[in-house]
């Protein structure tokens, strides 16, 4: 019991993210985040996954909360998963690049690692801004020598019976292949506790 009291916590792994990270129209158990927390245990990981994922955020919105977040659980890895909401509203794609750059650089000024995790938008924004759109990730990859999840939906978004009805959310059948798009990433970056 005495060591037990004395053990180091486990080390967390904070997600900031949107809708497709907060499992949305399904259930939060369904969710990539909470299938990675369970991949994690019956692998032998000793971490612990917090969610900090809030439906509709913009990175500008994410900006905002991260201090606190970072503060809170002073996680050993963020994963950034933003963006998608500023791309639907036809958001300044510099500005969202400045605010991901910023999350960035505090998520590593507090000691994390940074998975950056990006997202494509639909055709129908057109070929010009879509295409200036799906750049700003590998672009910040570069920038900061970060690992890259290029699409987050690799996989997915192109099967039609896998999406929910609005065509912009996995339905729950499809998270586990969410998880391994994000898996092949993230492994590299965890350290396995003795």
């Amino acid at each position: 019991m005495a060591a037990a009291a004395w053990a180091k916590p486990a080390p967390k792994i904070l997600v900031m993210g949107d809708s497709l990270s907060a499992a949305y129209g399904i259930e939060t158990a369904q969710g990539w985040v909470a299938l990675l927390g369970r991949r994690l245990a019956s692998e032998g990981y000793d971490y612990r996954v917090v969610n900090a994922s809030v439906s509709g955020d913009t990175t500008a919105q994410g900006l905002t909360r991260l201090p606190l977040e970072l503060e809170r659980h002073h996680p050993a890895i963020v994963i950034l998963e933003l963006g998608a909401n500023d791309g639907l509203r036809g958001l300044s794609l510099n500005a969202m690049r400045q605010n991901l750059a910023q999350m960035i650089v505090l998520s590593r000024k507090a000691g994390a690692q940074v998975l950056l995790v990006g997202i494509y938008l639909p055709p129908n924004y057109g070929p010009e801004y879509t295409h200036k759109f799906a750049a700003v990730y590998p672009r910040l990859a570069h920038r900061y020598r970060l690992p890259l999840v290029p699409f987050l939906l690799a996989g997915v978004a192109e099967h039609r019976n896998w999406m929910q009805a609005d065509g912009l959310h996995p339905l729950a059948s499809a998270e586990p292949r969410v998880l391994e798009n994000v898996w092949s990433e993230l492994a590299p970056l965890l350290a396995r506790r003795r």
